[in-house]
């Protein structure tokens, strides 16, 4: 993500000059992610994994290290705790000879080595690694960061509001339209509830997945290390290192890179959440536009340059057109990070600095449909109305109980009431009840259905 290192531009104006919305406009739905997928927080993570792995060695120990001061390891573990910006700017500037980031950060943690007095132990910095070793444990790293601190809790959020507003409106009786047109009615807070179950099966689905970190030198094989140290177990060095010390899940065995296979599974999971809510934003804009809900309006709001009276369904539009951009990236992502000529090419590496891009893009969407789910007001007696209007949605009612009582071809008996041009009302539907050779105890059943109260359980 955009970061403005020049200290005499200002942060309005940084946003007024940046090419991403994400940094732009919306900086301030975003700004939560900036410790996860900024420049900077990729620095940082990559000295994280570079100082554990020290630690991890010196703790083995390695017969060279055995004489590490291990009260030393708090001050090497500021090193990237206190790490600033001017930490990541010098490593920056130790980037523009190097012309490598991963080696840039290598020689920066080797001065912090000779301040601390530990000038003997820093060629055991980076010892045996390749540049993905770090980059594909500081990724995933910053990335479940993200998903566990930023993105679900905002889900949580939405998907509690969503829960919140089914149990409020759970005895709202609801015109349905199948195809768009009159169905068998419903309850407005049933119809929310879909939705609040299927972001929960989502959810579940979300916290069985894996991130995965590659850690296994320069082919996968811990070919140097095994020269260096044929004795040492390294595999089982790598797992430990990764699953204990990191947190994340050890991928092995792989080629130089990870294999991306888990995290496309979490792109694809964040797609398909997204992709929910993208109905849940057009179904809402919907029921805007019959005017089931009204909007609560804000003063000097305006909602047209050239029609004053307008109060536009923005938020939704605004969250459709974001989760919508986040997903065409979701999918390149799961579909191109799998896939790497023989041991690796370098395709990944610029495609992995954008994973912050597309959940930019979704924290915006989550924000906007939570506004406007707040600003809905809704509207009873349109909803009333539209029921009163539509009597002809109680004949799936009446047919099927005469089918109960064997009453002789009853669907089209109905067919042939309901199918005209003429509308149904609730006199049509009691003079035909009135005319059925049925007893009075199933015509009063049946005249007791209304498209109000016809809305199953």
């Amino acid at each position: 993500m955009y970061l403005c290192f020049l200290k005499n531009v200002t942060m309005s104006q940084s946003r007024l000059q940046a090419i991403s919305p994400i940094d732009g406009r919306y900086a301030a739905k975003t700004k939560a992610l900036v410790p996860f997928f900024s420049e900077e927080a990729l620095i940082k993570y990559r000295v994280q994994v570079e100082i554990e792995y020290f630690i991890a060695l010196a703790e083995l120990p390695l017969p060279q290290l055995a004489d590490f001061d291990h009260a030393m390891i708090p001050a090497l573990r500021n090193i990237y705790h206190e790490f600033s910006t001017d930490d990541a700017q010098a490593i920056k500037d130790i980037e523009h000879t190097t012309n490598h980031d991963v080696k840039a950060v290598e020689y920066f943690i080797k001065e912090q080595f000779e301040r601390l007095g530990l000038q003997d132990h820093k060629e055991f910095i980076h010892f045996g690694l390749t540049s993905q070793d770090i980059n594909n444990t500081a990724i995933p790293l910053s990335l479940k960061g993200a998903v566990d601190k930023v993105y679900t809790p905002a889900l949580q959020g939405l998907r509690d509001q969503l829960h919140g507003l089914s149990q409020d409106w759970a005895q709202i009786p609801m015109l349905a339209r199948t195809h768009g047109q009159p169905a068998s009615p419903t309850r407005l807070g049933k119809e929310i509830a879909v939705f609040v179950t299927r972001l929960d099966q989502q959810i579940e689905g979300l916290n069985q997945i894996k991130h995965a970190a590659k850690f296994g030198g320069a082919t996968g094989n811990f070919n140097a290390h095994h020269v260096a140290f044929p004795a040492i177990g390294w595999q089982k060095f790598g797992q430990d290192f990764v699953e204990k010390t990191l947190g994340l899940y050890h991928s092995f065995p792989t080629t130089q890179i990870e294999h991306y296979d888990h995290m496309a599974g979490l792109f694809d999971q964040l797609k398909r959440i997204n992709t929910i809510l993208i109905d849940l934003d057009r179904d809402i804009w919907t029921y805007v536009s019959m005017d089931y809900f009204k909007q609560k309006i804000k003063a000097g709001e305006i909602g047209s340059s050239a029609m004053p009276h307008k109060v536009n369904p923005i938020d939704f539009e605004n969250s459709e057109g974001n989760l919508g951009i986040a997903n065409a990236l979701f999918a390149h992502l799961s579909e191109k990070l799998p896939i790497s000529r023989l041991q690796r090419d370098l395709t990944d590496s610029t495609v992995l600095r954008n994973i912050g891009v597309p959940l930019g893009h979704t924290l915006i969407g989550f924000s906007a449909t939570q506004k406007g789910l707040s600003k809905l007001l809704l509207n009873a007696d349109k909803l009333a109305q539209d029921l009163e209007k539509n009597w002809a949605v109680v004949a799936e009612a009446l047919q099927t109980i005469l089918r109960r009582e064997g009453y002789p071809n009853p669907y089209e008996a109905l067919k042939g009431l309901t199918r005209t041009n003429q509308a149904i009302t609730e006199t049509t539907i009691k003079d035909f009840i009135e005319e059925l050779a049925v007893s009075d105890t199933i015509k009063a059943e049946m005249r007791s259905i209304t498209p109000s109260n016809y809305t199953g359980i």
